[in-house]
């Protein structure tokens, strides 16, 4: 194809983006983060191509955090750059081709990425820098077994060489991916769940912990130790510490996870774009909210705060956020395509200890729920509709932990009650 039909084509698919874009959002229909996409895709194969051509490009990816990660890593390169996010959350090619659209002009680009989709976006757009933050069950019938992920995103790493990789070494999956890069950048952000790390992804062999250290006990193939690596970046209680130096960190965002996705983002800002520390941790610490997630809002008499989980490990670490003190706590569960529609994991979610909360079950698959919070011996009460359950609790302070639909449908509900009002 000549480089005038490229052009003519590349403008066609842009200009067509634009419109089903504007089209989504005047329709109500959405907020055009993926209409776009599709569109200039179908019009265009090369359009991610074309649009990342000479800009630097740092992705993100893992099972928990991406999102969030993917926002403090903006802030922070925002302090020196221009710079195209899928803010958003759309992580795959149609998601990431509508934000690299909606930020053509900027020098820089800050993707977050679907583990599945890393290895075909990696080879188009080539990145200076991918940040590498856990690996954990989700989905199991969208996703598949966790070690083929591992595996996958180990080939992208080894295709790229040149690749800036900021890879957590607390946790064993994404070690095994990192392992081998020629240039990796290794932080202990934590691991909160072990679950799904109990061997080595490479051998099998069972994996041994002690303190902060682990190991596998059956060698590498070539007779290396598969070890975790002495990280050069450490989150604690107190701060973090790194070969720029140490500083405190006070984020905005609640729960340990968030200061591990803070030290990745920092880290990957001050290794791969050379951010000074100090305007990284500022930038992280400016973060209040996440598409809404960790958001209060007040409805009535009521100040509702939102958390989302969508897997096992994120179940686990959003429970640790919840206010015990609170007048109310509704879950709320769905089991459409985007959530996963098997829920056996809930069987592994400890919801034990919530005992004094007045608690709802609700969402879509909510009777699922309530027969998981029965043999929990947690006193409860199923309320189908979220909006419902969250009027039925008490006037006050209530806490909503919910999955990904059931998150989105009830941010929606609570808008349109909030406008009405």
């Amino acid at each position: 194809m000549s480089s005038v039909l490229r052009r003519l084509r590349s403008t066609a698919a842009t200009t067509a983006a634009t419109l089903a874009t504007t089209a989504s959002r005047l329709t109500g229909r959405g907020a055009g983060g993926m209409i776009g996409g599709l569109v200039a895709n179908a019009i265009d194969p090369s359009i991610m191509e074309n649009l990342g051509r000479g800009r630097p490009t740092m992705l993100v990816t893992g099972t928990n955090g991406k999102s969030t990660t993917t926002r403090m890593l903006a802030a922070a390169v925002r302090t020196r750059h221009t710079v195209a996010t899928n803010d958003g959350g759309d992580n795959m090619d149609a998601g990431i081709i509508s934000a690299l659209l909606a930020g053509k002009d900027a020098s820089h680009i800050v993707l977050e990425v679907d583990e599945l989709h890393v290895p075909a976006v990696a080879e188009r757009l080539r990145p200076q820098a991918l940040v590498l933050l856990n690996l954990t069950r989700d989905q199991l019938d969208r996703v598949g077994e966790i070690n083929k992920i591992e595996r996958a995103l180990r080939s992208a790493v080894m295709a790229h060489p040149d690749m800036v990789v900021i890879a957590n070494c607390d946790d064993v999956l994404m070690t095994s991916v990192a392992y081998d890069a020629p240039h990796v950048i290794w932080v202990s952000a934590g691991a909160g769940w072990l679950g799904d790390s109990v061997s080595c992804p490479r051998t099998g062999g069972h994996v041994v912990r002690e303190v902060d250290d682990w190991w596998a006990v059956k060698p590498l193939p070539d007779g290396r130790v598969f070890r975790r690596p002495t990280p050069t970046w450490t989150i604690t209680d107190d701060g973090l510490s790194s070969p720029h130096g140490d500083s405190a960190l006070h984020l905005r965002l609640p729960g340990r996870a968030n200061r591990g996705n803070a030290t990745q983002a920092i880290a990957a800002a001050a290794e791969a774009l050379d951010i000074p520390l100090a305007d990284a941790v500022a930038a992280a610490e400016s973060v209040d909210n996440v598409a809404g997630r960790y958001s209060t809002i007040r409805l009535g008499d009521r100040d509702i705060h939102l958390l989302l989980a969508k897997n096992p490990a994120g179940w686990q670490e959003a429970l640790s956020m919840v206010d015990r003190s609170a007048d109310g706590l509704v879950i709320a569960v769905n089991g459409q395509v985007a959530d996963g529609e098997d829920l056996s994991w809930l069987w592994d979610v400890r919801f034990e200890d919530f005992e004094g909360l007045e608690v709802k079950a609700s969402g879509e698959r909510g009777t699922d729920l309530a027969v998981r919070l029965t043999y929990a011996d947690i006193s409860h009460e199923h309320i189908p509709d979220p909006l419902t359950a969250l009027l039925a609790c008490p006037p006050g302070r209530i806490e909503v932990l919910a999955n990904y639909t059931a998150f989105r449908d009830l941010k929606a509900a609570l808008q349109k009650e909030t406008t009405r009002g």
